[in-house]
């Protein structure tokens, strides 16, 4: 999927006892950076306020209502302190916005030789202030790795990409719908979850049952266009060369089904029902459907683990790479901090050295060889990894989870499935929190390091009660 454009919001701060001046070029500084990053701005012009910077309350009512008007675009909220700024116009224009998006704060520093009346900037002291009223005002906001950055400083570039991950994050769990395809399998209580906590996040769960999957399939032809069209997809996606014709045809019927149906729904991501009634009624494994879906960014986690897709889609906004729902499955010989993660498998073809299709080793066991074709067979690449688990907390009506990073090594593993050695450093620690807490055997893995990212997000703006393992 192409990476869509981000839109900030602008505030430019300015205090009147400070040099104005450092106003106008510091909005001008902070536009041609945001510019520069392919970021499109939204901010007051120095025709709507003095430099294009908020000072008075009319200014910040001026600010909120051009925000409120591009409520739709902006996707976060830059503050941008030149000088001192005024802190109580600053949250007053987010308050009467109301955008409810991230923010950040970035405050410009001092040279050591403009430190005269005439240039002094104190934005060190400024954002303090800032940051003081703000969280006064009860409104949540993210700040820079150091306390002072210029905009276009190599380290605010850095912040720049990462609070853009954060925004991409929010945003993509504002009125997010997910599909909840075919009934949890009986066996698989731990991956149970609640409705009603998510959709008090803001996440609807949509249910489709497994029957009306079949009876659409059932009732599909041959040559469909659609499943036609699906059948090409996945010939293109993955070697399939050993898979019987008639196996592919039903995952590609599946595959157009399920598509039609998310469409029709406006559902964006899934989890589906697996083991085993669409072996035992379709004849084939959802998996290379999954797969494809996963790998276009839109996660589809196994045996309907609806918070081990949220957690999927988590890490993939934050990277825009795909995510793998795994098992914490093995231990690897006697080293503390390796371990096997697999899944029999779905993964999407980013995660592997190498993918081809194959049977399901598993099921074929109880439901025979023939009916388990579709898995998505390989040995995860070597690379750096980031790790997340999100689950609803019944009891207490809460979600948490747990976040941290790591790296899938090259050791030699002969299994089956879709696997990898993954290296955590204290990992045993990692390991006891998951069972004290009573953590799901699954887990949601992308290639990239951006566990902080997913922190700051569920921590900060979804207020989700989250340990970041190793920080």
């Amino acid at each position: 999927m192409a990476a869509k454009t981000m839109t900030m919001g602008l505030i430019v701060g300015n205090r009147g006892f400070f040099p104005d001046h450092l106003a106008k070029s510091g909005r001008e500084e902070m536009l041609r950076t945001l510019q520069a990053a392919g970021i499109e701005v939204v901010a007051l012009t120095p025709e709507e306020s003095k430099y294009g910077a908020v000072e008075t309350r009319e200014e910040s009512r001026r600010c909120a209502d051009l925000f409120k008007r591009n409520r739709d675009r902006i996707d976060g909220i830059i503050v941008t302190l030149p000088n001192f700024g005024e802190e109580r116009a600053i949250a007053d224009a987010l308050r009467l916005a109301d955008l409810r998006v991230p923010v950040l704060i970035q405050a410009t520093p001092d040279d050591p030789k403009k430190m005269t009346i005439a240039s002094r900037r104190d934005s060190f002291c400024g954002k303090m202030s800032a940051c003081n009223n703000l969280r006064q005002y009860g409104i949540p906001y993210s700040i820079t790795t150091l306390h002072t950055e210029s905009p276009d400083s190599p380290e605010f570039a850095k912040d720049l990409a990462w609070f853009a991950a954060v925004c991409r994050v929010v945003k993509g769990f504002r009125n997010l719908r997910v599909g909840a395809i075919g009934a949890r399998p009986a066996a698989f209580n731990t991956v149970r979850y609640s409705e009603k906590i998510l959709e008090a996040q803001g996440v609807s769960i949509e249910t489709l049952d497994l029957s009306e999957v079949l009876g659409r399939i059932e009732r599909m032809k041959d040559n469909d266009d659609h499943a036609q069209a699906k059948l090409a997809a996945i010939k293109k996606y993955v070697d399939s060369s050993s898979v019987p014709a008639p196996a592919l045809l039903k995952m590609a019927k599946l595959g157009a089904v399920v598509d039609q149906w998310m469409a029709a729904a406006e559902v964006t991501i899934s989890a589906v029902q697996c083991w085993t009634s669409i072996e035992e009624n379709l004849g084939v494994v959802p998996c290379t459907v999954m797969s494809m879906m996963s790998n276009e960014l839109l996660p589809s986690a196994c045996e309907v683990d609806i918070c081990g897709t949220l957690s999927m889609y988590a890490l993939a906004l934050a990277s825009e790479t795909p995510s793998a729902l795994l098992d914490w499955n093995n231990n690897y010989g006697e080293n503390p901090d390796k371990a096997v993660c697999f899944h029999c498998s779905n993964l999407p073809k980013h995660f592997f050295k190498q993918v081809r299709m194959d049977y399901q080793q598993i099921i074929a066991g109880t439901v025979g060889k023939d009916n388990t074709f579709g898995t998505c067979v390989g040995q995860v690449k070597a690379a750096p990894m980031s790790f997340a688990r999100f689950s609803t907390d019944d009891a207490n009506g809460v979600i948490r989870g747990y976040v941290g990073e790591g790296r899938f090594t090259d050791d030699p593993l002969e299994t089956f499935g879709g696997a990898g050695v993954v290296e955590i450093p204290r990992m045993q620690k990692l390991l006891r929190y998951i069972c004290e807490n009573g953590f799901e055997h699954h887990v949601a893995a992308n290639l990239a390091t951006v566990a902080g990212i997913v922190h700051e997000t569920a921590t900060n703006y979804m207020k989700w009660d989250t340990l970041w393992h190793g920080r």
